[in-house]
């Protein structure tokens, strides 16, 4: 397993992340363990949840996943060679949207216990909260890495110029920063305007901040639900038109010229630049196939094409 250094965070991690937003509702708890045991045995160390995992799952209420978690790390015995990432701030059940001091802290208590842990690896805050200030999400942060129920912080769905304000006061206090954001991002791009709330799709200013800065972004719904390679999935409507059409042409060729998937030439287009994707799967089949780009070299010709394609 290839791995990378994570951002500004200190931390190093596998190249690619394991999503567990559905083991413990979708994913059955056998299944899930399962897959859990597939990516360790290949080297993976990087295992990504949230506290709302998976409350809009008929039946259940969120917080299943980081439950699961904790009982496989329990039965494996794993935790030490872990790195385990997970994030606060949408609304679930009872507890509102939001990132003020309180909800970070007591949240974050729940999900260590319901994990079974001491220390989350990486707290992501999931969403920006414009009605709290700043420095009252930042100073809580900083306190739960002090105290060292957190090792590193990262942010999620916020704006570039939000990420710098963020990370500018953390800076100017002595505070924790956030090291790397996890974003939408894929192959194909949103036509302009068009959005994805309450997600927010990495755009350019995005991704030139972050090439600057020397933070990383984190891919989630990288191949877009299966997308990109079933005909029973379509393209969300934000995506479609000639851009993403010309896209799928280079994505298609390149595809056939590695002997590819569709899926592992995206996994692999972005690792080529920096960025690291989440990956997700119901069966051993679909991980393996993820875990195999790991395995493609695009050449600086196939990533001149790729780049170029679209409009």
């Amino acid at each position: 397993m290839r791995t990378m250094k994570l951002g500004t965070t200190g931390l190093e991690v596998s190249a690619l992340c394991l999503g567990a937003m559905y083991f413990g509702t979708r994913q059955d708890e056998a299944l899930s363990f399962e897959l859990l045991d597939h990516y360790v045995d290949a080297g993976g160390d990087f295992i990504d949840t949230a506290n709302i995992y998976a409350h809009w799952v008929p039946g259940f209420k969120g917080g299943e996943s980081e439950a699961l978690l904790g009982r496989w790390l329990k039965a494996r015995g794993h935790r030490n060679r872990l790195v385990i990432a997970s994030k606060v701030g949408f609304n679930y059940s009872e507890q509102p949207r939001g990132l003020s001091a309180r909800q970070i802290e007591t949240e974050c208590e729940k999900s260590l216990r319901r994990m079974g842990i001491e220390t989350i690896d990486l707290y992501y805050a999931h969403v920006d909260d414009p009605h709290t200030p700043l420095e009252e999400t930042l100073e809580a942060f900083d306190r739960l890495v002090r105290a060292g129920k957190v090792r590193a912080i990262g942010a999620s769905n916020y704006s570039a110029w939000r990420l710098e304000k963020a990370r500018w006061i953390s800076r100017v206090n002595g505070w924790a920063q956030f090291g790397c954001i996890q974003q939408r991002y894929t192959y194909v791009r949103a036509r302009r305007g068009q959005v994805f709330t309450p997600q927010v799709e990495a755009n350019e200013d995005l991704l030139a901040y972050c090439q600057a800065e020397g933070v990383t972004l984190l891919a989630y719904s990288a191949l877009l639900g299966g997308a990109y390679t079933r005909s029973d999935r379509e393209f969300p409507p934000q995506v479609q038109g000639p851009d993403t059409d010309n896209r799928l042409v280079a994505l298609r060729d390149v595809a056939r010229e590695q002997n590819a998937t569709r899926n592992q030439i995206v996994l692999a287009w972005m690792l080529a630049s920096g960025v690291l994707p989440l990956i997700a799967a119901s069966t051993h089949e679909q991980l393996q196939e993820n875990l195999d780009a790991l395995n493609i070299t695009l050449t600086d010709q196939q990533l001149a094409r790729l780049n170029a394609a679209g409009w």
